[in-house]
């Protein structure tokens, strides 16, 4: 099972600026010439909730991929919060999608959420009273204390989904990239997910989510960023809109 942010990067935020700026940022995966993003650009105040848009393939994935420093960029520019991927690795928690994940890693969901403070602890120093404590907070918060010992690969689907956002919960980011988190889950995992993110923000964290719930736009963001075969898309018409979040120009609407 791959855990990104395995290493130690810490750097501080610089002051006064945004949680995420993107410059014209063209981004293909290694060995292929063709480009999954082209020039996209995005501006992110610290805490705020933006919902990225479009159909399977358009580039959401690629895109939440690149900030999180797991795909290079061909060209173009990510800051987050001052500095490059890479150096705040502490800063920026990602959930990837459900299906990317080896359920059959032989590891409990306890451990799993643990890895969430991997970026904290590194590879060596072993896990404090403090790391434990937070990481049970984190299950209980997302309703899974009954199945904290068991193997994941007996989760259902929904719970599943839970224990990856305890584990990104559990390392504390001030950035939170999730793909499609609400994808494909039963109500009641819905309905907690759904709380867990609006408690987000009371505590300033900003969130970049993949989403195809385009019902719910208003209410659970701030703003959209449309995207269609790896490019900026213009809204349809009269969908929500938000904040005014291109990189070539952002501020509030």
């Amino acid at each position: 099972m791959h855990f990104p942010y395995g290493h130690r990067v810490h750097k501080d935020a610089v002051a006064g600026a945004n949680a995420l700026e993107i410059r014209d940022l063209s981004v293909a995966y290694p060995g292929t010439r063709h480009l999954a993003l082209r020039d996209v650009s995005l501006c992110v105040p610290v805490g705020a909730r933006v919902a990225l848009v479009g159909a399977n393939g358009a580039g959401k994935s690629t895109l939440l991929k690149a900030i999180a420093g797991l795909l290079p960029a061909r060209s173009g520019s990510i800051l987050i919060y001052g500095n490059p991927p890479g150096a705040c690795h502490h800063r920026v928690a990602y959930l990837a999608q459900r299906g990317e994940i080896d359920w059959h890693f032989p590891i409990t969901v306890r451990k799993l959420v643990l890895t969430g403070r991997y970026v904290h602890l590194g590879w060596i120093k072993r896990p404090t009273r403090s790391d434990w404590e937070i990481v049970d907070q984190m299950i209980a918060l997302l309703g899974l204390t009954h199945l904290r010992d068991r193997q994941i690969a007996q989760l259902s689907g929904g719970q599943q989904q839970r224990a990856l956002l305890a584990r990104a919960l559990a390392q504390d980011a001030d950035l939170l990239l999730l793909d499609e988190p609400l994808n494909a889950v039963d109500a009641d995992t819905r309905a907690i997910i759904t709380e867990v993110l609006d408690n987000l923000r009371a505590s300033n964290k900003t969130v970049l989510s993949a989403t195809h719930d385009l019902g719910r736009l208003e209410t659970d963001f701030d703003g959209a960023l449309y995207l269609a075969e790896g490019r900026e898309a213009a809204p349809p018409p009269g969908s929500f809109v938000g904040l005014r979040i291109s990189g070539r120009g952002g501020g509030l609407v």
